[in-house]
């Protein structure tokens, strides 16, 4: 990688470690599903450079981010 890719990165594997800590060390299955299941949705639409897939829009780490809170607050409601 060249430049300052550090913003084009997708954060979704931070999410799915959280999603780990709360499932196996904190024994919250449900809070994990969520977590899990927002990457899953966020991913159906978004990606960063790194993951860039057809038919997904292109964003940053910043954007990929907000991606999950989002679809975290839709899934939860």
């Amino acid at each position: 990688l060249q430049g300052d890719w550090s913003s084009d990165v997708c954060s979704s594997d931070l999410f799915l470690s959280f999603a780990m800590m709360l499932r196996y060390s904190f024994d919250q299955g449900d809070e994990a599903d969520l977590v899990e299941q927002a990457v899953s949705a966020a991913l159906e639409t978004k990606r960063t450079g790194d993951i860039m897939a057809p038919g997904c829009e292109k964003t940053g780490t910043d954007g990929m981010t907000q991606a999950v809170l989002d679809a975290m607050d839709r899934l939860a409601r």
